[in-house]
């Protein structure tokens, strides 16, 4: 089944429109909110900064960072961090954060406006930390960053992405990228833990990124159900779906851009202090 998300990708015969996949809301938000705004405030204020941000960087993916807009609602509401930190069980501050209903009626309210403003001319996708990731963030937050993440925990925090991927089911969204802590290989087992999130996906024929660092022995049949799969090492041998470059690191120490080939795209993240001048210069280098 194809999903939304992969017309979009480069398939090799060089007309498909993903060229640059940017990770910018740090650096759009000090930009344009400053060091202590806050775009997920209300639904309309998003909007205003996202179509902003988008206006000036031009990127060819409209990325929506779920993980913002929780960390903008515990920032709001202290009593549920307190709740989070409740119980010593490393799962439940992730389960109590993504049950909240407040965070899940803005990101609906969001995500339809965002479509409704990109009117077909980029393809919005939803970012999120990956289960791992998002578990240790979520304990963080608790004041329970003592708590070892365990496999089990992973599975469940996977499960609670899921539902709340359902809670956004009814928008014509063309996909999900899921992005891992950079300095934890991404192995078969960490693939196994996100099939509740890959089943949710191919119901709703979403794409699925995955971006992370994988372990060198990973065989590339075992990514066949991803989309695009986004690293900065080239795989040994060619993957099923698109493949992302992350060339951030060498784009921003000045040193020359890796080549991509016809079934890639590059990826960027934009550091959150960069100085604006240098940031278009560095986009208009790589269209």
């Amino acid at each position: 089944m194809t999903s939304n998300l992969a017309p979009y990708l480069p398939d090799g015969s060089g007309t498909n429109g993903v060229r640059v996949w940017l990770k910018s809301s740090g650096y759009a938000r000090r930009l344009l909110a400053g060091a202590e705004g806050d775009p997920w405030e209300t639904p309309a204020a998003y909007l205003a900064f996202f179509a902003q941000a988008h206006g000036l960087l031009r990127p060819d993916v409209a990325v929506i960072e779920v993980a913002d807009l929780y960390r903008s609602w515990t920032r709001r509401h202290p009593d549920l961090v307190t709740d989070m930190g409740a119980r010593r069980r490393v799962a439940v501050p992730l389960r109590k954060l993504l049950d909240e209903d407040g965070p899940r009626r803005v990101l609906n309210e969001v995500v339809e406006a965002v479509i409704a403003h990109m009117r077909g001319r980029s393809p919005v996708v939803l970012a999120f930390p990956g289960p791992r990731a998002w578990v240790e963030e979520a304990k963080a937050i608790a004041g329970l960053a003592d708590l070892e993440v365990d496999d089990d925990a992973v599975e469940d925090a996977a499960m609670y992405v899921a539902d709340l991927l359902r809670a956004v089911s009814s928008h014509p969204i063309a996909g999900v990228l899921f992005e891992e802590d950079a300095t934890r290989e991404i192995d078969a087992a960490g693939l196994a833990a996100l099939r509740p999130i890959l089943n949710v996906a191919e119901h709703y024929r979403w794409g699925v990124a995955l971006r992370g660092c994988f372990a060198a022995g990973l065989d590339p049949a075992s990514l066949a159900e991803f989309d695009a799969v986004i690293t900065e090492r080239p795989f040994d041998a060619p993957l099923a779906g698109a493949f992302g470059r992350d060339v951030g690191g060498a784009l921003w120490r000045g040193e020359p851009v890796p080549e991509v080939s016809a079934r890639s795209f590059r990826f960027v993240e934009i550091p959150v202090e960069a100085r604006p001048e240098t940031v278009l210069d560095s986009l208009d280098r790589l269209r």
